[in-house]
């Protein structure tokens, strides 16, 4: 039953209590206002569509996201700092542009703005993921929060920005050679032998530095990657060249196996790539090459391969992996192919 009192000069209070829902209240302007509002609502409670709105009206996408950050974000992504840095970034950004808004508020016009605006100062792939993160604080809200969403996910009902074209950055073999005077001539020794570790095992850079001596086996020829990108923990077989490079580090053989933060690699790289005059390379290619590499080898199935890259699906896989073609055609060209068999009669194959 509804209970509508005047507050004021300008205030209607409404207060509706009926069994088997909890008591809810609205502010209005007006009595008219005040008593529309009361007969849908109970008109909505007696026919079962009622559906309680009052916490996303009150709550807003600051709030929201502080909640993510503090309660989700922290037990459901990798705790590797590059990765807790690339979601910290990402909700700040979403906070400082929409944080203002009611959930309840926040529409498909208004993120599609958001949207555009920000494929003027950034590239698609990083939309792409500030949106994919906007939806997911959405779905925390739904489901862990419990906070009813009358707009739905705003992301669901917007175009994204495509994925982009997959990179196949591998470096010439003039190009190679120079990038190796460069990263022996650099101050850091540590960067060459990481460099070789990437190409040789075809880890990432976070899975590299987050390396720790307790967890390979030179022996058998393993190492176990406790954290990965899809969460998943693996063991990479070990060449015989990447078991040299592990032996060949300096230092004792404990702790982390290559003891450099993120950003001193990341500058030790970048600085080698310039004095090479090489041009648009970055370490992750290293994973491009190292992958492509075995393919090229031959003698491994996709099911092997995919035990170095720890690539869930053969589709994705195939990003990474960018064969030569002069050496497919040096390979399919390497023997003569088979005499075709004489066809029967009556044979149309």
């Amino acid at each position: 039953m509804a209970t509508i009192q005047k507050r004021g000069d300008l205030q209607w209070r409404v207060q509706i209590r009926k069994k088997g829902f909890k008591p809810i209240h609205r502010t209005f302007q007006s009595k008219q206002q005040a008593v529309a509002w009361a007969n849908d609502v109970e008109s909505k409670m007696s026919r079962g569509f009622y559906i309680d709105t009052s916490e996303s009206e009150k709550t807003t996408v600051a709030e929201i996201i502080d909640r993510f950050t503090k309660e989700f974000a922290p037990f459901h992504y990798r705790r590797r700092e590059d990765c807790a840095e690339a979601w910290r970034f990402q909700c700040a950004k979403l906070k400082e542009k929409l944080g203002r808004y009611y959930l309840s508020a926040l529409d498909q016009r208004t993120v599609a703005d958001y949207r555009d605006e920000r494929l003027k100062q950034v590239s698609e792939g990083t939309v792409r993921k500030e949106l994919y993160m906007l939806s997911k604080i959405w779905g925390f809200a739904e489901m862990e929060a419990g906070i009813e969403l009358p707009r739905g996910n705003p992301v669901m009902k917007i175009r994204r920005p495509s994925e982009g074209r997959p990179r196949s950055r591998r470096l010439t073999k003039e190009e190679w050679d120079r990038f190796e005077v460069q990263c022996r001539k650099s101050r850091n020794i540590l960067l060459w032998h990481s460099v070789q570790l990437a190409v040789e095992t075809a880890m990432r850079q976070g899975e590299i530095l987050g390396l720790r001596w307790k967890d390979v086996d030179l022996e058998d020829g393993v190492a176990f990657l406790l954290e990965t990108k899809n969460g998943e923990a693996r063991t990479v077989p070990l060449t015989t060249r990447a078991i040299e490079i592990l032996n060949s580090l300096p230092g004792r053989k404990s702790g982390q196996v290559i003891q450099l933060e993120r950003m001193t690699l990341y500058h030790a790289f970048a600085a080698a790539v310039k004095r090479a005059n090489i041009k648009d390379f970055t370490f992750h290619d290293l994973r491009h090459e190292a992958i492509s590499r075995l393919a090229e080898r031959g003698d491994l199935t996709m099911l092997e391969l995919s035990q170095f890259s720890g690539h869930k699906t053969l589709q994705m896989l195939k990003r990474y992996t960018h064969l030569d073609a002069k050496d497919l055609a040096k390979k399919i060209n390497s023997k003569p192919p088979k005499p075709s068999e004489p066809q029967t009669e009556g044979s149309f194959d």
